[in-house]
């Protein structure tokens, strides 16, 4: 009981504060960029925190030596809306590539597209992906991590679907590695579930992955077999 009351009370308050928050981040564009971004990591951090008081919900972090000196691109699972929060504070200054209905919500989608996310029409197919290769690089120039959830939607913990090409693609173009990181968070807060599970979200990043000169599927492969093999390992170990 105690843990459906501290569910449903973090829930509200998510719910409130991307209003608030959204609101700030809009406000805050006035003083530039980095500002606004600033908001956002704000409220991912007092997002987990709640979390973490309400609901005893926390994570650990291994492999963050890995992570290359230049920006590049992470290929990311998604299984939870967790780590759309999370992501912004293990990575350093990044953008997202997400489904461009979430740009047109109010106040929030509002916020969000002044963060320069690349925002995609996922039945778009060829020029989807020519978007992100055309933006993608842009922000890479700019000095931004570019953030992609390979799967494209949250899929259920312990199942998979096919990885898009598009972050090894945009890997390529832009002369990068590719950063995988896998981890359990769908077992703990499963996509449209009030509940969040106690206990700790294992969080792993993986050696960067090479993508010169190789078949992108090839790569995509390797990253895929990777990730869901840590995923494996961490409901068995």
């Amino acid at each position: 009981m105690r843990q459906w009351l501290g569910s449903t009370v973090f829930t509200l308050v998510l719910f409130v504060s991307v209003l608030l928050y959204g609101a700030a981040a809009i406000v805050f564009r006035l003083f530039g960029y980095r500002a606004t971004y600033a908001v956002a990591r704000s409220w991912c951090r007092s997002m987990l925190w709640l979390l973490r008081r309400l609901c005893g919900l926390g994570h650990a972090v291994r492999g963050l030596e890995r992570m290359p000196a230049e920006n590049t691109v992470i290929l990311m699972k998604h299984s939870s809306t967790w780590e759309t929060l999370a992501q912004v504070l293990l990575f350093p200054h990044q953008v997202w590539v997400l489904k461009r209905e979430l740009v047109w919500a109010p106040v929030l989608g509002w916020g969000i597209a002044l963060l320069k996310p690349i925002a995609i029409d996922r039945k778009g197919g060829r020029a989807a992906v020519e978007q992100v290769l055309e933006q993608g690089q842009k922000r890479l120039a700019e000095g931004l991590w570019v953030v992609i959830f390979p799967e494209g939607t949250r899929v259920a913990a312990g199942r998979t679907r096919r990885y898009g090409l598009s972050g090894t693609l945009l890997a390529q173009a832009a002369g990068r590695k590719v950063v995988p990181v896998a981890h359990n968070a769908g077992r703990f807060w499963p996509r449209r579930s009030l509940l969040k599970k106690p206990g700790t979200i294992q969080v792993v990043i993986g050696e960067p992955i090479a993508t010169a000169g190789r078949e992108p599927r090839e790569v995509n492969a390797e990253v895929q077999a990777w990730i869901e093999a840590e995923i494996r390992a961490m409901e068995t170990g």
